[in-house]
């Protein structure tokens, strides 16, 4: 590390450290000859003694040196001195596109697609002196002061000849090209995926592959299919929808074939946004380059088609190139991928050793499979041979049904192997996924495609959804950002935002914030509170936050006002048992809680009930044909089997709630399930205390039904329950069980 004051080469006077990368810090500095500040880009000391990475950064310098442009940072000098290897460069003053979508949340249309022009016109530069990127990111694009956007870090950036070059498997795993993920050869097209990833986060503010591993992540980039943008903000014109799937086509040739083709597109689709002018090429090209396969490779690739059709498999095809032929690989190794900073290179030795594990690991599962095929074979034959009149366990209380079909058991709240367990003699085939949920304990089902109670054909496959647990993900750094920008930007990971004030003399701290409950950088999950402390000025007031709930917005916006606090907003949600118009919450700080009244608020107004569902009448108030329900439950047998279960998972000191709900079809034909009791416990032991009463159902439904209606009991066991400040459920766990069929009254 360069110490403060330090001259370099006898011009250069280093004033402070603004950065460091993978093997580099940057320093501002001053150029004694000019007068003017530059950046200075210096190697790692640790890495100075290594022959690669000084090669590599020395690469970097004749990548950028040869390169002049408006979007580019420039190079001035390069060097050596005292063993310390150094580049000078553009002084940029501003923050990377990375922290500025972080701060938005998202960028609006005509902003991003300004931006993406601006990096495209780099990438263009460079790709017009046959350089490659290789790692666009928006960690490696500056926004200026000014507003002007510069592509830097051409850590990576090769100089490409007539034939395309083998990039081993480089660049940030996010943004990271199909091509690159293989470990195969890349080319500007490789730069022009990395840029849609990069306009596709500009313009949702997420990345479009995320997964636990960065093997995951690149394994998503080779296979799987790209979500369109408007998936999550459907207001995105169809030409700019068009341009993001453009560039992220699996295939090379069905990109955009230059830079500039895609810059005039961008710019086309300032003026006629909602004009359906990209065109993305069919899969078959005339002018798609040709494959060039050797004999043994024909081989490999022929065996894992025929494993894959046997097993249901889908394989990586081999990339197809004009120059050396590419390799098929069907896994990545975690030590080839890196962290998303982290640059990937693996030398092409390396990678060809690991595409021969990879072969005789592909042989091995196609083997297993094949077993596992004959075993199942010879399983289903059995059942079809073997005596029907043989006494077959039933899951719960379903059973085939007489006109051939099958009842769905309840799998929600089981785990996997209890829902393989419980249809293992129904005809019905089993599939799992897995999802993150916020409400569902990691192991368990939470969603299955087939609903309950639902008839279905015999050998039905049934999906379910297995939960992964809340989604977790690093606190973003919010210190010295405005309390709106901080609580913007937290909202947008579905965090909930608190505050407390500490007074302070410095008037350029006021309004910003100091610290945050957990710590910037802490793991986090969705719905969780943060609170931030904000500086405030020794002069401000701080109030108590009153609660408006039921208040229209011109009495609740007055009634703040009165209090000082003006900093404030409005939001719409549905809501059925608030009225329109009517304050349904209020966000910010919390009710009762004292405040600065310098903070901003935002009144949640209710737009009444959500025309999309049913409406309070239809689902709370009885008809003339409701009928009752009265019968009386067995805490041993009924509610101790499903606490038994959740046993494994459950904190014993955290609030219980036991639902009883009844599932029917009502005079219409519609099925319907209703809440007809509730009880909450306060921990486990008040739970037990319960347990010396059995529960009692009196209940008249809501729906229209008649006397005779058959219903179904089932009990909800919500567990580990967690709430906030104002008594909503934040986090729980439950699990469902039904427990009797009974009839109306």
């Amino acid at each position: 590390m360069l110490r403060e004051g330090i001259v370099i080469a006898d011009r250069y006077e280093v004033i402070e450290k603004i950065g460091s990368g993978g093997m580099s810090d940057v320093y501002k500095a001053k150029c004694r000859k000019l007068n003017r500040y530059v950046a200075i880009k210096v190697l790692k000391s640790e890495f100075s003694g290594d022959k690669t990475f000084v090669s590599k950064f020395r690469a970097e310098a004749q990548s950028a040196a040869g390169l002049m442009h408006a979007n580019i940072v420039n190079v001035y000098d390069v060097g050596e001195e005292n063993g310390i290897y150094y580049i000078v460069m553009e002084l940029v003053e501003g923050i990377t596109l990375k922290k500025y979508i972080e701060k938005k949340g998202r960028l609006g249309v005509r902003e991003a697609v300004s931006i993406a022009i601006q990096v495209a016109q780099g990438m263009e530069a460079a790709h017009n002196h046959k350089i490659i990127h290789r790692d666009i990111k928006p960690q490696n694009i500056i926004i200026s002061k000014e507003g002007k956007v510069k592509v830097t870090d051409f850590g990576i950036a090769r100089a490409a000849t007539s034939n395309t070059i083998n990039s081993a498997v480089m660049g940030s795993v996010h943004y990271i090209s199909p091509e690159q993920a293989r470990g195969g050869y890349s080319d500007d097209k490789g730069d022009i995926y990395s840029f849609g990833i990069m306009f596709f986060e500009m313009l949702t503010g997420r990345v479009p592959f995320e997964g636990e591993t960065t093997v995951a992540i690149a394994l998503q980039h080779i296979q799987d299919d790209m979500d369109s943008p408007k998936k999550y903000v459907p207001e995105i014109p169809i030409s700019v929808e068009k341009i993001v799937l453009k560039c992220t086509q699996k295939k090379t040739e069905k990109r955009y074939q230059s830079a500039m083709e895609l810059i005039s597109d961008l710019k086309r689709s300032l003026v006629t946004p909602d004009e359906d002018f990209v065109v993305i090429a069919s899969v078959v090209t005339p002018d798609a380059p040709t494959q060039m396969i050797d004999p043994e490779e024909v081989a490999l690739i022929n065996e894992k088609a025929k494993q894959g059709r046997s097993s249901g498999i889908d394989y990586i095809s081999p990339v197809a190139t004009t120059s050396k032929p590419s390799r098929t690989v069907n896994s990545i190794d975690d030590d080839v991928l890196m962290d998303e900073d982290t640059d990937i290179d693996v030398d092409a030795e390396k990678a060809r050793k690991i595409d021969k594990i990879i072969a005789i690991l592909g042989i091995a599962v196609g083997i297993v499979i094949i077993i596992i095929t004959i075993v199942i074979i010879f399983k289903v034959a059995d059942t079809f041979s073997g005596d029907n009149n043989t006494t077959r366990p039933q899951p719960t209380t379903t059973a085939p049904v007489s006109d051939g079909l099958v009842e769905v058991p309840l799998l929600v709240g089981y785990t996997y192997d209890q829902a393989k367990e419980a249809i293992k003699d129904m005809s019905l085939g089993i599939k799992e996924v897995y999802d993150y949920s916020d409400t569902y304990a990691e192991g368990i089902i939470f969603q299955q495609s087939e609903e309950n109670g639902k008839k279905v054909s015999p050998n039905t496959t049934i999906t379910v959804t297995i939960s992964k647990g809340a989604k977790t993900f690093e606190l973003p750094n919010i210190i010295g950002q405005t309390q709106a920008e901080a609580e913007r930007v937290l909202k947008n990971k579905n965090l909930k935002v608190s505050y407390s004030y500490e007074t302070t003399d410095d008037e350029s701290k006021w309004g910003k914030v100091k610290s945050s409950t957990p710590l910037v950088g802490s793991s986090v999950k969705t719905g969780e509170v943060i609170t931030l402390v904000i500086y405030t000025s020794p002069e401000v007031v701080n109030k108590e936050v009153p609660d408006l709930t039921g208040l229209t917005a011109s009495e609740a916006r007055a009634k703040l006002n009165d209090l000082g606090f003006n900093d404030v907003s409005l939001e719409y949600e549905y809501d059925a048992k608030v009225a329109k118009d009517l304050v349904v919450a209020l966000s910010g700080a919390k009710v009762g809680d004292f405040a600065a009244v310098t903070t901003p608020l935002t009144l949640v107004i209710s737009k009444g009930p959500d025309p999309s569902k049913p409406s309070e009448e239809e689902t709370t108030q009885p008809s003339e044909d409701s009928s009752k329900i009265e019968e009386t439950l067995s805490f041993e047998s009924d509610i101790k089997p499903i606490m038994d279960a959740a046993s494994e998972d459950l904190n014993k000191d955290k609030i219980i709630i036991i639902r009883y709900k009844a599932k029917y079809t009502d005079v219409n034909g519609k099925t319907v399930t209703e809440q007809i009791a509730a009880a909450t416990y306060a921990d486990f032991a008040a739970l037990e205390a319960a347990a010396e009463s059995d529960p009692k159902l009196d209940k008249t439904l809501s729906g229209s039904v008649k006397a005779g209606t058959e219903v179904k009991i089932v009990i909800e066991f919500v567990y580990n329950v967690e709430k906030d400040a104002e008594g909503k459920i934040v986090a729980s766990s439950q699990r469902e069980k039904e427990v009797m069929t009974t009839t109306t009254k």
